[in-house]
């Protein structure tokens, strides 16, 4: 009983019922340290700074930034491992700072150093805690994640996104990220995420928004899909919207379409 109460209290599941790393992260408030294994497409320059080899797009922990700077293309970008540092306030994740290679400095007196850990773990502790978690210091958990080696989390995202008694933020936060990393599978997923009408508005709308970032040949027919038939209104003007910063001829044929409709 007490465990139900605890649960129903903080809206998911209790730490003691959590991932085992997860629970030996909140142990204690302060600061603790992990590092594993980064993704072969992945370098950092140590400090804060994250790319993707493959793509113009940077991560920049200071947990609002994701953008395309040429810039990197003189940096030195170096592989792992990805290195997290998690403070832990009232037996919750207030803040992270993830940095792919380089090495932590001297370890103060206050900072745990819990060790290199296996990615699977550190994904399912991520996940785990930004599940269960509130505000920035939840949703900002769900990037370093996706960067661990040899570790598929595209599901597990979708539960999250899912998950109505999550932290809203992070199952948006999943949204994004599943339509960085998606394929054809995840847009079908997200396209059925956004006619469930048994979800978050909000949440929905952020799923919206990810399909117009994939590219054409992906997204839009999905968001047209979306803008005919989705029952709706804020969600169907959302897809209407994206649609019309596509440029995509096929988005022109469906405003006519509306447009002459008697």
């Amino acid at each position: 009983m007490m465990l139900l109460m605890v649960a129903l209290m903080t809206g998911g599941i209790p730490p003691a019922q959590g991932a085992p790393l997860a629970r030996r992260i909140l142990e204690r408030d302060g600061v603790a340290r992990i590092e594993y294994t980064a993704r072969e497409d992945v370098c950092g320059d140590g400090r804060g700074m994250i790319r993707f080899r493959d793509r113009e797009s940077v991560y920049v922990d200071d947990g609002v930034s994701w953008s395309g700077r040429r810039g990197w293309r003189n940096r030195v970008c170096v592989d792992g491992p990805v290195r997290i540092a998690l403070t832990v306030r009232d037996g919750r994740i207030a803040r992270s700072r993830v940095y792919v290679g380089g090495e932590w400095p001297d370890t103060p007196s206050d900072v745990r150093e819990l060790g290199r850990v296996a990615t699977r773990e550190a994904a399912d502790a991520l996940l785990d805690l930004a599940r269960r978690g509130t505000g920035r210091g939840a949703d900002d958990l769900i990037f370093p994640a996706l960067i661990a080696d040899s570790v598929t989390v595209w599901r597990q995202l979708l539960d999250l996104a899912r998950d109505s008694h999550a932290n809203r933020q992070s199952r948006k936060s999943a949204v994004f990220w599943l339509s960085q990393e998606a394929g054809e599978s995840v847009v079908r997923e997200l396209g059925d995420f956004v006619a469930d009408d048994e979800q978050d508005r909000e949440v929905r709308e952020q799923a919206v928004f990810a399909l117009s970032q994939l590219p054409r040949e992906e997204g839009v027919p999905t968001l047209i899909r979306v803008a005919r038939s989705n029952p709706d209104p804020s969600i169907r003007k959302k897809a209407l919207f994206w649609l019309g910063q596509s440029e995509d001829p096929r988005a022109l044929e469906l405003f006519e379409e509306i447009l002459t409709k008697p």
